[in-house]
């Protein structure tokens, strides 16, 4: 299964229409999201300055995960990502399973990022994180970024590129301004005790800052050469988020005395070292930060739910692509609509660790499928190599299961409960 299907009627978007610097932009804008804005305080309120070297070692983790999913998109050019490895590697209901734990995943993400995006503008509007402020935010995000991504893929990979550079600008000046800045004996004070739960909760935290990589496989089937584009922009995203985070986590430890309680820390830190114009540019840059990679989660979830829906996995109509705009409609309004519902009903942080738990299923299942394909598929023309045959995946395999250890009872119970709804779907495939 590694060609496009050509169909019209279930082909969405443009064949081939996503370049290989889009989806660089794209796996920007799938990483780099309220995480970066809203994170650096909760690490180090659990972890106190050793928050710099977890944002580094998280990055570093992480690239185990992002070097799997590279390997397994080089084999394929179609849709699907984690879910299509896990069916080619382990079968129709493994596979199922991986899907719509990545379909869930996606959900509490968007409804984890358009919280995040109330909490964001607190600094300059203290009333958007309450009442009805907060229920406009929240609708009227989701709203937009469904409309955008119903015109067409097109429409919202220029849409994510143009986020993912309006992100990335405020982050540059944040760290190049405040750099002159960093006072070193306040970035290495901290009362912060480290005992196993701090470490355990902000492993998660920061591995929710760090994902979201494993959607841009997904869409394989709308860009040009998946094979070769979507190995390059992982392995290029990671890189450069890693960087990002971890000059942005330094200047904020030490520029901003009182860090750990601060709900809009970059926007705070900024306002002592340069005053409130830049704490306005930090704040403008976490909102198009979060709208972005909301983009991303409302251009790709649909697309998880397409995948289902075309092999059989409920009513025909999810599969159902729009004549006039090539795209998935039916789903992309679904999860819009879900994922607002979830996001009216949690805060971020409940919604940020619920999606973690979820996603680390998924992290499993395409680490297992890697050790399987690169033996079924591991000779093909151009497909990616990792050095140390089956270490890298193994290495992968064992951070998932001591992430997934260390969440909490009730998320873990949530997604058993998850697993088991899926299993009942999975039992009334349509024939």
């Amino acid at each position: 299964m590694d060609s496009t299907p050509t169909d019209p009627r279930t082909t969405p978007g443009t064949l081939r229409a996503v370049s290989r610097w889009q989806i660089v932009g794209l796996s920007i804008n799938d990483v780099v999201g309220s995480g970066i804005y809203l994170l650096p305080a909760a690490a180090a309120a659990l972890l106190g300055p050793a928050s710099l070297w977890a944002v580094l070692l998280a990055g570093l983790a992480v690239s185990l995960l992002v070097l799997c999913y590279a390997q397994a998109a080089s084999y394929f050019d179609a849709p699907g990502g984690g879910y299509l490895y896990a069916r080619e590697a382990f079968g129709p209901f493994i596979g199922f399973e991986v899907g719509w734990m990545l379909l869930l995943t996606r959900v509490a993400t968007a409804a984890a990022l358009a919280n995040g995006l109330a909490e964001a503008v607190t600094h300059f509007w203290p009333a958007a994180d309450a009442g009805w402020a907060r229920v406009s935010i929240v609708s009227g995000s989701i709203a937009l970024l469904v409309a955008i991504n119903v015109v067409g893929v097109r429409a919202a990979a220029n849409a994510g590129v143009l986020l993912a550079i309006g992100k990335l600008v405020p982050l540059a000046l944040f760290v190049a301004i405040g750099v002159f800045f960093v006072d070193t004996s306040l970035a290495a004070s901290s009362t912060a005790p480290l005992t196993a739960r701090p470490l355990a909760e902000a492993a998660l935290l920061l591995l929710f800052a760090y994902a979201g990589f494993e959607n841009l496989p997904a869409a394989a089937g709308e860009y040009r050469n998946p094979r070769r584009d979507v190995p390059f922009a992982l392995l290029t995203m990671i890189a450069t988020v890693t960087f990002v985070y971890v000059s942005v986590q330094w200047v904020a430890l030490g520029t901003l005395p009182d860090l750990a309680h601060s709900s809009t820390p970059l926007a705070e830190a900024a306002s002592r070292f340069s005053g409130e114009g830049l704490a306005l540019v930090m704040t403008v840059g976490a909102s198009i930060s979060i709208l972005g990679t909301s983009s991303n989660t409302v251009l790709m979830a649909p697309r998880y739910l397409l995948a289902l829906s075309q092999d059989g996995y409920g009513p025909r109509w999810l599969g159902a692509i729009h004549p006039r705009f090539r795209t998935p409609a039916v789903s992309i309004v679904l999860i819009g609509a879900v994922s607002l519902a979830l996001a009216l009903s949690g805060s971020f942080v409940q919604l940020a660790l619920l999606s973690v738990v979820s996603r680390l299923c998924t992290y499993l299942g395409t680490a297992g499928s890697v050790l399987v394909l690169r033996h079924k598929h591991g000779d093909r023309e151009g497909a990616l190599r990792l050095p140390g045959g089956p270490l890298i995946p193994i290495a992968a395999i064992v951070l998932s299961l001591a992430l997934l250890a260390s969440a909490q009872v009730a998320n873990l119970i949530a997604a058993a409960i998850a697993l088991v709804i899926g299993a009942v779907v999975y039992a009334f495939r349509r024939r």
